[in-house]
């Protein structure tokens, strides 16, 4: 029955039984002129174009003949007395004829009939992002080793976690910000969310490896859909460099370091004069319940105040009234609250105010920050530090102290390479963040265990963006390797003689390079010294060889002395130490 159908439509059918071809290797693809080709692996593209472009409507035609002259056929096998199930048979086969046709018509349309055309793009990062050149990553690892090396000083252990988590590890943890955390495709296996920020993994981290004590730092990106502000500093896509202290210790002496931690890697890296906030999220609490705000309203207008450092206090108070439903009376009295900044001194006026006095998380949290304060002046930071009620950072995880460093003056950001001015006083924003935050691990934790823990987290693309700038302005050109010899050549034919010098100089830890060309010019090849920073350059010709010495020459004051070959690599380290 199958073989009285036509070869085209047979072949299909028994092949494919109405699904689509994979198998190409045995797949015959049958012209409508008569013709018949097999295609191996290597012509799947052809047979593919073949069956599913310009031959498709000659198959169309084809096959709908065959259907036609079967079901004439049909009639007359009926006619015939034919058995039933024969033509059950047949009218299946037709079915699957209809639905193959059908299936390949679809994929004509959604191919077109022309040849493919590669789409038009616009060649660039995507939103947030940045590419970094050879001077930028230069500057960049610099900032990084100093800021480790300040970590290392306080004891910090390097851990890394995985760059994306289970959704479920990150939900709840950020409040209003959860909006920005990036959700990856689900793809049949576990729901994963790229990571927010490096607090949340370590938590985890801390309940899955039943660790109870730990004093870890952590550097790594971390992703948010964030509106960037990419000449600000603000970006999608960026590095972290956290600091946490994990442990049951003594009421606010490892809140203390991490106050020290961030004034000693500002004061590193030199950006400028700058002030840490400080503030208590009980002290927080209790203002707001002082004031009337509902408990279920205390996390939403933290967040609306949180955003005082960029935002006027009349936007702040309408968005509480407006969008968070906060009567407008509790609203004027967080007024008067979030106004107020100062040292130890403040303290002591708070708790005498009336207000706080009788709400005990209040007063819990001033007499925190009252010993807090005690203990950064006795490491000399008083200072640096300003006791403000308008810092509330907005994470649901902060049970304790809270800290944001903000820099006092913001020098031009540089962009593409060009200096811009900044479009306002301290648009780079907040340049180091944290708090305690007690309740995060036990979240993780089978059975609930806490383990109470407080860090930092240095924003390290905003100080780099700073440096830039002031590198800019002060016209300082970056290094882009740490080459310490240019061996050079003076005659031809002498590059096997530069391989061994260099050979030599390797193998001694000294960081050296050459020419790639066989015969290059020797001023060439000091222009390139010269333009590269690099200090010293050894330069021999075929007389210095015959003495067996060579001549070392510093670059910047193009002073030369011969030295011998024997001992240059020791000429070197001590020039290099001097």
């Amino acid at each position: 029955m199958l073989r009285s159908i036509g070869r085209q439509t047979a072949y299909l059918i028994g092949h494919t039984k109405s699904r689509p071809i994979t198998n190409w290797s045995t797949f015959v693809c049958t012209t409508f002129s008569g013709g018949e080709r097999k295609f191996g692996p290597a012509d799947q593209q052809s047979c593919r174009h073949c069956a599913t472009s310009h031959k498709v409507g000659q198959f169309e035609s084809a096959t709908t003949n065959e259907i036609s002259h079967r079901k004439k056929k049909s009639h007359t096998i009926n006619s015939n007395n034919e058995t039933d199930e024969e033509a059950t048979l047949l009218e299946q086969q037709l079915a699957q004829i209809d639905e193959e046709v059908a299936r390949l018509l679809a994929l004509k349309a959604k191919l077109g009939d022309g040849p493919a055309t590669p789409q038009k793009f616009t060649l660039k990062t995507p939103k947030g992002t940045r590419d970094y050149s050879p001077q930028q990553m230069m500057l960049r690892q610099g900032v990084l080793d100093k800021i480790v090396e300040v970590f290392k000083k306080h004891g910090g252990e390097a851990i890394d976690t995985p760059v994306f988590e289970l959704k479920e590890v990150l939900t709840g943890k950020y409040g209003e910000d959860s909006k920005l955390i990036y959700d990856l495709k689900d793809q049949g296996g576990e729901i994963l969310s790229l990571r927010y920020d490096l607090t949340v993994p370590l938590a985890r981290y801390l309940a899955m490896s039943k660790i109870s004590s730990l004093k870890r730092y952590h550097i790594a990106k971390v992703y948010r859909r964030d509106n960037p502000a990419m000449t600000r500093g603000r970006y999608r896509e960026f590095y972290q460099c956290d600091f946490d202290i994990a442990g049951t210790f003594d009421p606010m002496l490892p809140d203390a370091e991490c106050v020290k931690i961030v004034s000693e890697v500002l004061d590193t890296l030199d950006i400028g004069e700058y002030v840490i906030k400080i503030n208590h999220r009980q002290l927080l609490d209790g203002m707001f319940e002082a004031c009337g705000v509902p408990a279920d309203k205390f996390r939403t207008i933290c967040s609306a105040v949180d955003k005082l450092d960029k935002t006027p206090w009349a936007e702040v108070r309408k968005e509480m009234i407006d969008e968070k439903g906060l009567d407008a009376a509790a609203a004027d009295k967080i007024g008067e609250y979030v106004q107020l900044s100062g040292g130890i001194e403040l303290v002591a006026q708070l708790l005498a105010d009336e207000k706080l006095k009788a709400v005990s998380s209040a007063v819990k949290g001033l007499e925190s920050m009252q010993l807090l304060l005690k203990y950064c002046d006795a490491m000399g930071l008083s200072p640096k530090i300003s006791f403000d009620l308008s810092l509330a950072r907005g994470l649901d995880y902060y049970t304790g102290v809270i800290y944001e460093c903000v820099l006092k003056a913001e020098p031009k950001i540089v962009q593409n390479g060009a200096a811009e001015a900044a479009e306002e006083q301290g648009a780079v924003g907040s340049v180091a963040g944290g708090g305690r935050y007690d309740n995060l691990v036990g979240m993780f934790d089978p059975k609930g265990k806490q383990v109470p823990c407080v860090g930092v987290s240095i924003g390290v693309e905003r100080i780099f963006s700073v440096l830039e700038a002031k590198n800019a302005a002060a016209g300082v050109k970056t290094r882009t390797n740490e080459v310490q010899v240019y061996v050079a050549s003076a005659h031809k034919g002498l590059h096997e003689k530069r391989l061994s010098i260099l050979n030599s100089l390797w193998d001694q830890g000294i960081k050296a390079e050459h020419s790639y060309k066989l015969n290059p010019k020797l001023l060439v090849q000091l222009q390139y010294c010269e333009e590269n920073q690099i200090p010293f350059a050894v330069v021999f010709g075929d007389s210095e060889l015959s003495k067996g010495v060579v001549k070392l020459r510093e670059v910047t004051t193009r002073k030369e002395e011969e030295v011998p070959l024997a001992e240059l690599g020791n000429e070197i380290k001590k020039r290099l130490n001097n």
